[in-house]
């Protein structure tokens, strides 16, 4: 909650120096040194988290992982956390740029799925979130105005882990 309440204080304060909006870059930058000025002084405790930081502006989407030690990476899909290599495998498969917004919620379920361990971890309780470039059209499930946050329904993502499962299952049994 820090390295969000910290992004927010850098965007806001961008904002007000600047008089426009922090670019998803310059604040991946930001929190990187941030995160990285953590590891240098004996007197502080270093963050042991990976921040994903996602933004849409002029430049279109963006997003960006800032690793504990204060390096960044742009991506076009990552994930962070235990299962993190089998998930970047699987999002490596994806052609993300012909992804309608429900197939990639359906795709997220099935490698959240497929990196959890039932027996090591409790169950899975899912929350996702999408920012879209564009509306979603006429009929189209996804965000519907262009550069807002919004969660997903709950039944797109009930509908999508019950795919996963049942794809799962078909696999172990295959």
């Amino acid at each position: 909650m820090h390295f969000v309440k910290r992004a927010r204080e850098e965007a806001g304060g961008w904002r007000k120096n600047y008089k426009e909006r922090i670019s998803g870059k310059v604040l991946a930058e930001r929190m990187g040194g941030y995160l990285q000025a953590y590891t240098m002084y004996s007197s502080v405790r270093p963050f042991g988290i990976a921040g994903i930081i996602g933004a849409v502006d002029e430049d279109g989407p963006q997003l960006y992982m800032v690793e504990p030690s204060g390096l960044y990476w742009g991506y076009h899909a990552t994930a962070a956390g235990k299962g993190r290599q089998l998930a970047r495998t699987e999002l490596e498969k994806l052609d993300l740029s012909s992804l309608s917004p429900a197939d990639a919620v359906k795709h997220a379920a099935r490698i959240i799925l497929l990196t959890h361990d039932d027996a090591k971890e409790k169950d899975i309780e899912l929350e996702m979130s999408w920012v879209a470039v564009k509306g979603a059209g006429e009929g189209e499930v996804g965000p519907r105005e262009a550069g807002i946050h919004e969660f997903v329904p709950r039944e797109l993502i009930e509908e999508a882990v019950r795919a996963a499962r049942e794809e799962a299952e078909g696999e172990m049994e295959e």
